[in-house]
C-alpha cells in the first residue's frame, strides 16, 4: 500500500459509523470507491472517488455489474474490502472474477459453512455439541435418534440467527418447511450460557480480546425479545477462555484475522468452567461491539479487518487496564418496516446506572425492513467499573425502556421490555 493511485473497492452497507474507512485507506492517495446501498450512501467519506448503488450488497450479479463500471472509470481494483459478514461472500467471488489479492472463496468457506467451520475445529480436537450436514428431514431424525432431542438446525451460511430452529421431538420436523430450503446443520441442543469472545488473532498469539457474556440470545431476538452483552471480568474464568480462543483461532486461521467468536460456558462436574465451540465469524462483531471497542477501549477492531483485507499486518494496542463495556439491542414492537410514535426512557439515578450512548429513531421515522442488528427498535451502549454494574444498567434500561410503532396496517402497538 506504499504506492500511490491504487484502486480499491469497498463493499459497504452500515448506515451508521461502524467502520472509518477513511483513517484505514488515505483517500487522496488511492481511488477508493464504494458499492452500497440507498440506505448506506450517506455514510460513505465524502472523499470516496465514487459511489454505486445496489438494491443489496449480497446480491452478487448486481455488485458485479457496480464493480464492471468502476473498473472502466478507475481501472482493475487491486483491493475489494467488505467488512459485514453478510459481504463476505460477495467480496470473495468478485475478487475471484476480478483475479485480485485477497481472500477468496476456498479460504472463506471455514468461516461462511458452519459444516466445514465445525469440521475444521473437531479436527483439532476442541471440545463442542455433536453436528452432522442435514440435507433433509430424514438427516435431522437420524441425528436426533442417535444424539437425543432437542436438536438445533440452522443455515450452514447464516447470518445474526436467521433461520435458526430447535426442534425438541420428531413432531417438530415441520417447522423446517417454514423457510425456503438451503444447506443446513445440526447441532446437539446445549443449554450452557452463551458468551461471545472478540479481538485479533496475529497469527501467533491472541492480541486486543474480550469475553462477553449475552443477556438472553440472539435467537430470542430473532423472536422479539431484548438482546444484551455484558464484558466478563472475572479472570478465573477468562484464563481458560483465552486458552480456548487462541486454540480456535489458530486451527480455524493460521495467519492474522479478527474473530466475533461464540462459545457455550458451563460448568463441569470438578466446579471447573466447561467450554464449547459454537461458531466464529471472520470479521468484527456485529451489534454495538465495534462502536463499545473504539469508546470504551481506545480500540478499532474495524481497522485490523480492513488491514487483513488490504494485505498489511494489522496491529493494536493492548490497554494496561481494561473498562467493562456492554450493549443492549431492543426490536421493534411490531414487525419492520414500521413507523416510530413514541418512545420513553427515564432518567437513570445517577449517569453510571444508564446508557452512555442510545440510538433511537425519532418520532416519525421508519424502521427499515433490512434485517441483521443495526435496524432496530433501538440500540444503547453503557460502560463502568465491572460486569456487576454493567448488567443492572443494562437490566434497568431494558425494563423501563418503552417504544411505540405503527405497523403499515395502522394499528397501534407498544412494546415494554420487562415482559
Amino acid at each position: 500500500m506504499s504506492e500511490h493511485g491504487k484502486h480499491i473497492v469497498v463493499i459497504h452497507r452500515w448506515r451508521d459509523r461502524h467502520a472509518h474507512y477513511e483513517e484505514y485507506v488515505d483517500h487522496r492517495a488511492h481511488r477508493v470507491t464504494y458499492v452500497t446501498t440507498e440506505l448506506a450512501l450517506d455514510s460513505v467519506p465524502g472523499a470516496a472517488a465514487a459511489a454505486r448503488t445496489v438494491p443489496a450488497t449480497d446480491d452478487l450479479d448486481a455488485v458485479w455489474r457496480a464493480v464492471t463500471e468502476l473498473r472502466t472509470h478507475f481501472g482493475v481494483p487491486e483491493r475489494v474490502v467488505a467488512l459485514n459478514e453478510g459481504d463476505l461472500d460477495t467480496a470473495a467471488l468478485v475478487r475471484e472474477r476480478l483475479g485480485c489479492a485477497g481472500q477468496t472463496s476456498g479460504p472463506l468457506a471455514r468461516f461462511r459453512d458452519k459444516l466445514t467451520m465445525n469440521q475444521v475445529t473437531a479436527e483439532a480436537g476442541i471440545p463442542a455439541p455433536a453436528f452432522a450436514d442435514a440435507p433433509d428431514e430424514a438427516a435431522v431424525l437420524a441425528f436426533a435418534e442417535n444424539h437425543g432431542w432437542p436438536v438445533v438446525v440452522k443455515p450452514r451460511r447464516g447470518t445474526a440467527s436467521r433461520g435458526v430452529v430447535r426442534l425438541d421431538s420428531e413432531a417438530d420436523l415441520p417447522l423446517l418447511r417454514t423457510s425456503p430450503p438451503e444447506p443446513r446443520l445440526v447441532q446437539q441442543f446445549c443449554a450452557d450460557p452463551i458468551f461471545h469472545i472478540d479481538g485479533l488473532w496475529t497469527g501467533e498469539e491472541l492480541g486486543p480480546w474480550r469475553a462477553s457474556r449475552y443477556v438472553n440470545t440472539c435467537v430470542d431476538f430473532t423472536q422479539g425479545e431484548a438482546l444484551g452483552s455484558v464484558e466478563v471480568d472475572d479472570h478465573e474464568l477468562l484464563t481458560p477462555l483465552g486458552e480456548f480462543t487462541s486454540r480456535v483461532a489458530r486451527a480455524l486461521g493460521p495467519e492474522p484475522w479478527v474473530f466475533h467468536l461464540e462459545a457455550f460456558v458451563g460448568t463441569s462436574a470438578d466446579g471447573s468452567p466447561s467450554i464449547q465451540f459454537l461458531e466464529a465469524g471472520y470479521r468484527v462483531g456485529g451489534a454495538e461491539i465495534p462502536f463499545v471497542w473504539r469508546e470504551v477501549h481506545g480500540i478499532d477492531l474495524a481497522r485490523a479487518a480492513a488491514d487483513v483485507q488490504l494485505g498489511r499486518r494489522p496491529e493494536l494496542p493492548v490497554p494496561e487496564v481494561w473498562r467493562t463495556g456492554g450493549w443492549l439491542l431492543v426490536p421493534s414492537p411490531v414487525p419492520a418496516p414500521c413507523r416510530v410514535t413514541a418512545w420513553e426512557l427515564p432518567e437513570p439515578p445517577t449517569p453510571d446506572e444508564g446508557p452512555y450512548t442510545l440510538v433511537v429513531p425519532a418520532v416519525g421515522q421508519v424502521v427499515p425492513r433490512v434485517g441483521g442488528y443495526e435496524h432496530v427498535g433501538a440500540r444503547f451502549r453503557f460502560r463502568g467499573g465491572s460486569s456487576g454494574d454493567v448488567e443492572k444498567a443494562i437490566l434497568r434500561t431494558a425494563a423501563q425502556f418503552r417504544l411505540e410503532c405503527v405497523p403499515e396496517r395502522g394499528a397501534r402497538v407498544a412494546c415494554g421490555l420487562d415482559r
